[in-house]
């Protein structure tokens, strides 16, 4: 069966979004039309709709004349993000509790099992992008259209942060858990396990990139 090829521009947003998540572009670097045209061996339209649509997913600043430069993160847009992401996470757990078949499990599951490989073998990039398909195949399941698009314009600085992410076999026991909760069938379940998982995934964040809690946000000592 043949398939369409991919746009030019999806082609050109992919390799620049790797190369910003893998830190090849440092926060403030600037990414100019003209050199990336030329680079890539295309016109700069697809150029332009590549930088344009990853200014919408928070990567980069607004294109202007002299090009868009890669945005940093702060403190208080690592929260904003994860108070998104909890909600609408819980909310997709919830939907994936109630819809998945066996075969979506089983995807899950090969999913957990193929990060777990990486790890034993060091491929830790591999393997947190494992876990960031894992996620996106959650979604899937849920199979609802307005929560995708919600949850679309969020991705990109999701996938940024995972490149901080230290504790790779953490991450995938947590999505163990997870996948335990969804597999149960219990929308309840999995929705707290949801909320959970990206709870103690921002507080690790916050701490390894040495960011402060805004006073609002703090949780108190236990």
């Amino acid at each position: 069966m043949n398939s369409k090829p991919q746009p030019l521009r999806e082609t050109v947003r992919e390799t620049l979004r790797h190369r910003i998540v893998e830190g090849h572009y440092a926060p403030g670097a600037r990414l100019v039309e003209r050199e990336l045209a030329a680079e890539f061996d295309v016109s700069r339209l697809p150029v332009r709709e590549a930088l344009r649509m990853l200014s919408q997913e928070g990567l980069l600043s607004e294109p202007g004349p002299r090009g868009a430069e890669v945005n940093a993160m702060g403190a208080k847009d690592v929260e904003d993000l994860f108070e998104m992401r909890q909600l609408l996470e819980s909310f997709a757990c919830r939907l994936a509790a109630e819809r998945a078949t066996s075969e979506d499990l089983d995807k899950l599951a090969g999913l957990l099992d193929y990060s777990a490989r990486c790890l034993a073998r060091g491929a830790k990039m591999a393997g947190y992008h494992a876990n960031i398909e894992f996620h996106e195949e959650i979604i899937r399941i849920a199979n609802n259209s307005f929560l995708k698009s919600s949850l679309d314009p969020l991705q990109g600085r999701m996938h940024l942060l995972f490149q901080h992410r230290s504790e790779l076999s953490g991450l995938i026991q947590e999505h163990r858990d997870l996948y335990e909760a969804i597999a149960s069938g219990d929308p309840e379940r999995a929705a707290a396990q949801a909320a959970s998982h990206v709870a103690r995934y921002r507080d690790e964040l916050i701490r390894s990139l040495g960011l402060r809690l805004t006073a609002s946000k703090a949780r108190p000592a236990s």
